[in-house]
């Protein structure tokens, strides 16, 4: 081979591999900031499916920065902070105080809500069809779902139609929208509201002991309170509890009312898609939910020695026997 040819071919097998790393797309950063509950786990299994249905595939074009407040909503805030820090590339929180930490965080980089309450109450959006800001997302918990709520308990309890208390978490900034819906629920159906707000986990120990002296005929549980201990807590107190949350009927409430969460999670991947290829959250209207869900947990019915009645069971999406 003559020297100038050997040369010509070195210099383009030095350079070709330049060129194809070149080609290569950039790996796009999602900040994930999520409350822990036991719906957290299932958004954390269904949203990077509905990411991969669009074509992002985890270290292939996107990477994940994970984070969760370990029970402690006191660290939103730092949590929010440190994925700015990090310089994400869209932030994605799920339930609304871990939306509202990362709008506190931030201005400049876009979030998108996997699953929030009231977005325009809360003031993270200044109106669904144009969000303005650097806020849009998934909207899940309307005054349907606190009607529906209010409705089940009593279609299920025939004394319900006295008094339902509401566990409302006060920190959760959705927490007044939460209550207000619910109360106007209670106002259109005749039934008394009493709301006990919990400031600590303290304060959510001793409330079903105290629940057990006042009697309520059930009890509506916020989302961001839907734990395992407080369905532990509701079920050991013999006191029928909802929520809107599916992942509490499995911890052992009674029954749930909830946005079909895969449909909200494919709207969440579907506008963070947009977010990464140029679009402006200000621009990208709220995705409101459009398909609901009603699970029934009949061991615990059957434990509170309450008789489902058939016609609800009938249309249940799921029955826990």
């Amino acid at each position: 081979m003559r020297r100038r040819n050997f040369i010509a071919l070195l210099s383009g097998a030095a350079v070709w591999p330049l060129a194809a790393h070149a080609q290569q797309p950039k790996v796009k950063t999602i900040g994930v900031l999520v409350l822990s509950s036991p719906g957290s786990e299932r958004f954390w299994q269904l949203f990077p499916k509905a990411l991969s249905d669009l074509g992002y595939i985890e270290g292939e074009n996107i990477h994940f920065e994970f984070r969760s407040d370990q029970g402690q909503m006191s660290r939103l805030q730092e949590l929010a902070a440190e994925l700015v820090r990090l310089k994400v590339d869209v932030i994605v929180p799920w339930l609304t105080p871990a939306a509202l930490a990362a709008k506190q965080a931030t201005r400049e980089i876009p979030i998108v809500c996997a699953l929030c309450g009231d977005m325009v109450g809360t003031a993270l959006v200044e109106g669904l069809a144009r969000p303005g800001g650097n806020v849009t997302g998934s909207s899940s918990l309307g005054p349907e779902v606190s009607a529906k709520l209010v409705e089940l308990l009593r279609d299920t309890v025939p004394s319900v139609h006295r008094k339902i208390a509401v566990l409302i978490n006060s920190p959760d900034p959705f927490s007044g929208p939460f209550l207000k819906q619910i109360q106007s629920a209670g106002g259109v159906a005749g039934t008394a509201i009493d709301p006990i707000m919990i400031h600590s986990a303290e304060e959510l120990e001793a409330a079903f002991p105290a629940m057990e002296r006042s009697r309520p005929d059930g009890v509506i549980v916020q989302g961001s309170l839907s734990t395992k201990r407080v369905a532990e807590l509701a079920l050991g107190s013999r006191i029928p509890a909802v929520s809107p949350l599916p992942e509490f009927v499995n911890a052992g409430g009674l029954m749930g009312y909830f946005a079909v969460e895969a449909d909200m999670y494919h709207r969440a991947a579907f506008l963070v898609d947009k977010v990464l290829k140029g679009a402006k959250p200000a621009e990208l209207p709220v995705e409101q939910a459009s398909r609901f869900g009603l699970i029934i947990n009949l061991k615990t019915a059957r434990t509170l020695g309450i008789e489902i009645p058939p016609p609800l069971l009938g249309r249940a999406d799921e029955v826990i026997e």
